[in-house]
């Protein structure tokens, strides 16, 4: 009887896929406590002097500078002093030849934004029972701020429960790309995620991404979202290799979800175009 009772739990555990185990961790309570803090209320004291007021007022005006002064600068850039921030962007990879995304006009050369879609389309292979899609789309209206929208279709199939789960996932990011060298470039993402279906849940993203571009169309690309629904973390890393040809490029790489606690780890096949 107690190797039987083993056996049925055991197979009710792997009948329990990695889709499952996140849509179900993704739509349960946080099981937090919220309690609310009874401050006793201020009390005016005659004897608070002026001066003390003014010295926090000041450490409090210098403090909030400081850090907005630094946060512009990590985030945004010095336009006046930083001559990347002014390079243009490309219509296409390597358009420019050994430039990436961005170039350096020439002195006689106007410098005008140019919209760009940049669309790609990726295949992710686990084992022949995990398989997924990633549809990613960048509109570019600008050289340096884009919008990026990640549409992710996760497959698992499970033959012990004979079931099929599936899994939406999407990430709306603003970007803004910091650094923009001609072979280089290094960005920010802020937005949301959202996972469809049976969850319909979303919460706050941020991520980084990078580009690197050598002079023979290669390039290779990396990138991470953090994002966390209902207390559980939703995050993504990727990286991929690129050979360009003209608005074309095929590239391959790795990628791994964090969905809950489960760990989705893909190898990925794909391709895309610039219009």
């Amino acid at each position: 009887m107690f190797a039987l009772l083993c056996f049925l739990n055991l197979t009710v555990v792997l009948a329990q896929g990695k889709v499952d185990k996140s849509k179900k961790a993704l739509t349960e309570s946080e099981g937090v406590n919220y309690q609310k803090s009874h401050a006793a209320p201020a009390q005016n004291s005659s004897g608070d002097s002026g001066g003390n007021s003014l010295l926090g007022d000041i450490i409090v005006g210098v403090f909030t500078y400081t850090v907005g002064a630094v946060g512009k600068y990590a985030l945004i850039g010095d336009y006046k002093y930083e001559d990347h921030l002014h390079n243009d962007l490309t219509y296409y990879p390597y358009h420019k030849p050994e430039a990436g995304n961005f170039y350096t006009p020439e002195a006689d050369e106007a410098s005008v934004y140019k919209f760009r879609v940049d669309l790609e389309d990726k295949f992710l292979y686990s084992n022949n029972d995990l398989f997924a899609n990633h549809l990613e789309v960048k509109v570019r209206p600008l050289a340096a701020l884009y919008l990026k929208t990640d549409y992710y279709r996760i497959f698992e199939l499970n033959e012990i429960a004979g079931t099929r789960d599936q899994l939406s996932l999407w990430y709306f990011n603003f970007a803004y790309d910091r650094i923009r060298f001609e072979r280089f470039n290094l960005g920010w993402t802020l937005g949301a995620s959202y996972v469809a279906g049976e969850v319909d849940r979303g919460g706050f993203s941020f991520g980084l991404n990078a580009d690197y571009f050598l002079k023979k169309n290669i390039s290779f690309t990396a990138g991470a979202k953090w994002s966390h629904i209902n207390g559980e973390p939703v995050h993504d890393y990727e990286f991929e290799s690129k050979f360009h040809r003209r608005q074309y490029y095929f590239g391959v790489g790795f990628e791994q979800l964090k969905i809950a606690k489960p760990v989705y780890n893909f190898v990925t096949v794909g391709g895309g175009l610039y219009f």
